[in-house]
Formats: C-alpha cells, sequence, structure tokens
C-alpha cells in the first residue's frame, strides 16, 4: 500500500505540474481529517509520510498558551505549566505530541482521499498562479469580465481571476462579459474562492497611478501627486507637486492639447479631474483646492483643523459646487474641514465669536465692558493668551499700566486654574465602558466630558454634526466613533 501511495503522489505531481512536497501534503491533510472522525472533540492532528518510504505516523497535539489566557480549546490547548510537567524545556506556541494510531488509507476512501488531494493541489496551483502574478509588481489589474458573482464582476487576466465589487465600480458604468477592463489592485484575500484579488475602479489610488502611467514625469520623480479625492464617475481633484523648478506641475499632467488628462478621463468613464497646485501652506492649498470658485478671505483655526472660506454671492454656489460636491471634494483632498459662507456670514459669525470672547473675558476676568474691548481690539482671544503672552507686550497696551497687567494675568491664571479643576472633575464622572472603548485618546474623552457626553450610550446617541462641534474631528471620524460606540446594542444579532 506504501509503494501504491508513492506511484499515487509521483503520478499527481506529474500530471498537474506540482511540487511532491505539495501532493504530500494534501495526502497527509486527508489522512489528518480521517483521523479527527474518530474523536468527539476538536482535536489538533497531524499526519507525517515518509517521503522515501511512503511509511507514515499519526500524532495528537498540543498547543502550548499561556497560563493566564486559559484554555480556549480545550482538545487542542495545553497550558505551559502543565506542558513543562511532561517537557521541562518547551516553551509558549510550541506543540506536545503524542503518537496514536494511523488511519489505514484504505478506511478513507478513494473518493474522499482523491477529492481532498485534487483540492489541495488546485489550492496550490492557484497560489502558484497568484504569486507569480503579484511577483510582477502590477498596481493595475488588466483583463476582461468573465462572469458576474453575486453583484461582483469577476474579471479574468490569464489563469487569475480579480474580484472588482459592486462598491468598487464607477457608477452607471455598464460592464458585460467580454469588456476590457483596468482596475487597480487593493489587496489580497486569499479566503475568497475563486477569485482572491480584491480590485476597485472607484478607488483615489486607481486614479493616481494611471496618472503615473500617462505622466513619465511622475515615475522620474520630477512630479508627485500628494493627494486624491473622487466622486468616481463624476468629478475628481488631484494635488501636484513639481520638484524641478522647470517642470509645471499642472500643464504636464494636462499634457500638449489635454491628452493626458483625457487619457485618464476616458478610462474613468468621463470623470472630470481638476489638478490642483500643492503647497506647504495649507490656506493657499485650500485656496487653490476650491478652484474655480474665487476666495475672498480665509480664517484658519488650527485647533479644530478647520478653515473658514469667504467668497462673494457670485462665487458662493460655485465653491460650494453641485450637492456641495467642490467644497466636500476640496475637504478630502486638503483634509481640512472648509465651511464656505458669504461676507455677511462670516461678518456675524466674527460678532458672535467678539461677543463669546468679550463675555469670557468679562465673565472670568471680572472686568467691565471697556476693559474686555481693549483686551479684543488689542488681538487677544483666549484666557491663554492673556495670561502667558510675554508681559512687554501687554505692557505696550498704552490703557494699561503696569499693576493693571499684573492683576489680569492674575486673574486669568486664576481662571483656567479653576476651570481645569472642573475639567477633571467632569472627566472623572465618564463611566469606564466609554474610557475602555477602542479610538478614544484622553484629549477627546476629556472634549467629551465638556460636551456633557459621560456614557457609552451618550456617545452612541450622538449625531455625526452633534459630534464634530464637540470634538473638532472630520465627518468621517466621528460617524466611524459613533459607530464603534454603538457596536454594543447589536452584540449578539445575527
Amino acid at each position: 500500500m506504501n509503494r501504491e501511495l508513492l506511484m499515487l503522489v509521483e503520478a499527481i505531481s506529474r500530471e498537474k505540474n506540482v511540487e511532491r512536497d505539495v501532493v504530500f501534503g494534501a495526502v497527509e491533510s486527508a489522512l489528518a481529517q480521517a483521523t479527527k472522525k474518530l474523536y468527539e472533540g476538536e482535536v489538533d492532528i497531524r499526519v507525517a509520510i515518509d517521503r522515501d518510504t511512503g511509511n507514515y505516523e499519526t500524532f495528537r497535539r498540543w498547543h502550548v498558551v499561556p497560563d493566564e489566557a486559559g484554555l480556549q480549546l480545550p482538545d487542542q490547548e495545553i497550558l505551559l505549566f502543565e506542558a513543562k510537567e511532561q517537557i521541562p524545556d518547551i516553551e509558549l506556541d510550541e506543540y506536545i505530541e503524542e503518537s496514536v494510531p494511523s488511519v489505514p488509507i484504505g478506511r478513507i476512501g478513494a473518493m474522499a482521499a482523491k477529492q481532498v488531494i485534487l483540492q489541495k493541489i488546485r489550492d496550490a496551483e492557484r497560489e502558484m498562479l497568484l504569486n507569480d502574478f503579484m511577483s510582477r509588481g502590477d498596481k493595475i489589474f488588466v483583463g476582461t469580465v468573465k462572469r458576474m458573482d453575486k453583484g461582483d464582476i469577476i474579471v479574468e487576466s490569464g489563469r487569475v481571476e480579480g474580484r472588482l465589487r459592486r462598491g468598487e465600480m464607477i457608477p452607471k458604468e455598464n460592464l458585460r462579459n467580454g469588456d476590457r477592463v483596468r482596475a487597480m489592485i487593493m489587496e489580497v484575500d486569499l479566503t475568497l474562492r475563486g477569485a482572491p484579488i480584491v480590485l476597485s475602479r472607484s478607488a483615489p489610488e486607481f486614479m493616481i497611478e494611471l496618472f503615473r502611467q500617462e505622466v513619465p514625469e511622475i515615475e522620474q520623480g520630477l512630479l508627485e501627486i500628494k493627494s486624491c479625492a473622487r466622486d468616481a464617475g463624476s468629478r475628481a481633484k488631484i494635488a501636484v507637486l513639481s520638484h524641478d523648478k522647470r517642470v509645471d506641475p499642472i500643464g504636464t499632467c494636462v499634457g500638449v492639447r489635454g491628452t493626458r488628462v483625457n487619457a485618464v478621463t476616458n478610462e474613468l468613464a468621463g470623470e472630470r479631474v481638476d489638478i490642483v497646485l500643492w503647497s506647504e501652506d495649507p490656506a493657499q492649498f485650500v485656496i487653490g483646492a476650491l478652484a474655480p470658485a474665487n476666495v475672498q478671505s480665509i480664517v484658519v483655526d488650527e485647533e479644530k483643523h478647520a478653515m473658514d472660506v469667504v467668497v462673494d454671492e457670485e462665487n458662493l454656489a460655485i465653491a460650494i459646487g453641485r450637492g456641495g460636491q467642490n467644497v466636500r471634494l476640496a475637504s478630502d483632498l486638503t483634509g481640512w474641514k472648509i465651511n464656505i459662507m458669504d461676507a455677511a456670514e462670516s461678518a456675524q459669525k466674527q460678532a458672535n465669536e467678539t461677543q463669546a470672547t468679550r463675555q469670557l473675558f468679562m465673565e472670568k476676568l471680572d472686568v467691565d465692558e471697556e476693559i474686555a474691548e481693549i483686551l479684543i481690539s488689542e488681538g487677544f482671544t483666549s484666557l491663554e493668551e492673556v495670561a502667558y503672552v510675554p508681559i512687554q507686550e501687554m505692557l505696550e497696551i498704552e490703557s494699561f499700566d503696569e499693576d493693571t497687567v499684573n492683576e489680569l494675568r492674575s486673574r486669568a491664571k486664576d481662571a483656567l486654574l479653576t476651570m481645569e479643576i472642573a475639567r477633571e472633575e467632569s472627566v472623572d464622572e465618564v463611566s469606564q465602558d466609554l474610557r475602555d472603548l477602542e479610538g478614544l485618546s484622553p484629549e477627546l474623552i476629556a472634549k467629551l466630558a465638556a460636551g456633557g457626553v459621560h456614557t457609552r450610550d451618550e456617545l452612541a446617541d450622538l449625531a455625526v454634526d452633534e459630534l464634530t462641534d464637540i470634538t473638532g474631528q472630520t465627518p468621517e471620524e466621528a460617524t466611524a466613533l459613533i459607530m464603534k460606540a454603538r457596536e454594543h446594542w447589536f452584540a449578539g444579532q445575527e
């Protein structure tokens, strides 16, 4: 029987053009599966076949786990202290094995063994083809539509298949069997049967890669695409930077008579592309990203990572774009929250902020409106500035003498101390289930506490705009945090 086993392995190895070790592994797996059926629990079985004689041994084994972790799989695991009683020098993650009777190949059943072996062979072939394909380093998958699979499109390139999910297609794009398709390789998921390469035509990375293929200067390092934001199939923005003063980044990406940008647009079902000059200055970058709208003024709020952008009435609709598309893409491109407003709205907001600052100074510094107005007119906007700006700057204010300056600084420091104590008390009221929520930093916890959010359920009940107002996060970050807080609501449900 052992001789027949060797002959079978040799025949399959030649027929399928795979290594003998792969076939031996498939046979070992089949024998192990058959042996497991003799036990009631989920045991771990290993079969070892001698590659020269065909003789094989069977072992039941236990994985060595930390004592404090406990046994999650009692039939397959053993605690470290118990393992050391048997083998004193054994280490964590090693195995203890016990020889058990081997199952004769005849008892497996010829068909069952054959199926297991052939499946292993197919898996090995698939892995070899996949490794060969990925070793080429291609970022774009080029193939033809082979079939539909539960709404996904299976794209074939040679003998390798990729999966283009419905959500990663360009909206309104109608792909049919036999159509030529290009898509970005996003990941390789070996758990997906048949088509393990996950593709996307809507990802920003796909547009970046298309430009890299169309614009040689990018590959040469003369140009760099810093970021990209897309409404797939409709409109996109890319930010480009030149590393050579002789190279115009926008003109180079556009190409002679628009040939380069048009090639990308045609591949993406007519998606319009705005090419923006990247800048280290965030305000200048945002102004460029909002093109073609003309910006009158811009106010940067570093703490909230947001900008108030003022445009005139004629440019308001252009800056916002249809359905908010232009400002949304500009925000995604720059990473800044952008608030578009006209001059009247800006003036009203500034008046409200000035009034809030005036009330803050009058209340916390215990001064009259006149003193508060002087501080505001000199550019002070917070208690921290009053308390800690160099004293010489405050002494230069004509209306203040040295005693007044020292008193104001002392009151500001006392007010900040009182507010910090109150903040710490508020943070102490935050429940442990909220503190333990993944993704919450001490800074975010403090902001939530200041906003009156002390439990996980209170966070879960918030709307996205409410959370962004409290924490200053982007809508995407706020959405992710709220959904994380809601996970326990659905735990245990199908």
